[in-house]
Parts: C-alpha cells; sequence; structure tokens
C-alpha cells in the first residue's frame, strides 16, 4: 500500500540502521587492531554482537512497518527501469538487513559462543559448535556485509542524484523534518 511519505518512526529506523551498519562493519576492524589475547579484541566483538542483536530488533520493526505503511510513491518522472532497480534495491537491502544479523547469530553459536546483549542477557548456543560450519557461515556473513556496504553506497548515490540532478523529493523524504525552532510565539 503506497503511502505519501515515511513516518518519523521509519525516518529514525533507517538511520539508525545506517549508523549501526557502518558502525559495526568498523568494529570487525578490531581483529586487524588487536592481536589475539587482548582485552580490546574481545570488547570489539562483544559490541559487535551486542550491536549486531539490535539491529536484528531494529530490522524486524522495520520491515514490520514497511508492511503496515508501505512505503512512499515513487516520482512520475522515473521510468519503468528505474523503478524496477529501485524495487529490487530495496529489496537487496531488507533481504541483506535480515539476513547478516541471522547468519551472525549462527556464526556465534557455531564458534561455541553464547549470545550476549551488553551483558544483560545471554542466550547459549543451542547446538554444539562446529568449526567447519562456523567458517562457512563466516564466509557468507562476511560476502554479506561487504554487498551491503556497496549496496548501501548505490542507494546513496541514486538519492544523491535524485536530489541534485533530477530535483525532486526522493532524498527529502527520508531526511528528518526540520521544523523552525522558536522561544517565543508571538501574539
Amino acid at each position: 500500500m503506497p503511502t505519501v511519505g515515511y513516518s518519523s518512526t521509519q525516518k529514525s529506523l533507517h538511520w539508525a540502521l545506517f549508523a549501526l551498519v557502518v558502525g559495526m562493519y568498523l568494529l570487525t576492524f578490531g581483529d586487524d587492531l588487536f592481536q589475539r589475547g587482548d582485552p580490546d579484541r574481545a570488547l570489539a566483538w562483544w559490541l559487535h554482537i551486542s550491536f549486531g542483536l539490535l539491529l536484528a530488533a531494529l530490522v524486524l520493526w522495520r520491515v514490520a512497518l514497511r508492511l503496515a505503511r508501505g512505503a512512499p510513491t515513487l516520482p512520475d518522472s522515473m521510468t519503468g527501469f528505474e523503478r524496477a532497480v529501485a524495487k529490487l534495491g530495496h529489496l537487496a537491502l531488507y533481504v541483506l538487513l535480515v539476513a547478516i544479523p541471522v547468519l551472525g547469530i549462527l556464526l556465534t553459536w557455531f564458534r561455541g559462543d553464547a549470545l550476549t546483549f551488553f551483558g544483560l542477557f545471554t542466550i547459549p548456543a543451542p547446538f554444539a559448535p562446529d568449526r567447519g560450519i562456523a567458517g562457512s557461515i563466516r564466509e557468507v556473513h562476511s560476502l554479506c556485509a561487504n554487498a551491503i556496504l556497496i549496496l548501501a553506497g548505490g542507494h546513496a548515490l541514486a538519492a544523491l542524484w535524485h536530489h541534485f540532478v533530477k530535483k525532486d523529493d526522493v532524498l527529502k523524504r527520508i531526511l528528518p523534518r526540520r521544523e523552525p525552532v522558536t522561544c517565543f510565539e508571538r501574539r
């Protein structure tokens, strides 16, 4: 069901997911920055897993809102090809946003580790560790993480192209609304 615009909740979730994806990707460099056994390396992965669980929860919320509210209609100036690419791009982003946390959870469990959410709760692995399966899942998880960065980059470039070249409202409708702030109202 098409809508006129995104709700403030949808906009907030969009930007929160963007920040989480980029932040979690940066946390993966803990492997390169810290030597094995360094507590900072373990902290980086603990944060990566905790933020990954937060990402999973926010993605579920985002998908539920998308299913309930739909998405704004695309500008009439877009060609059929552009519309198809936009829809496929959004679908691919949603698939990756769901797949990456699921793969991360499975990877953690197949490594034999428990999931923890910022130390507030822990979910032990429901099955025995398997390094072979964990290695395969890690490869797919990494490929998906790289793919989402590439797709998100293309998504951002398309939004900028719409804003600066096509001069339509595609970018504006996902930006936070800017209301003028006044201390006193004139009467």
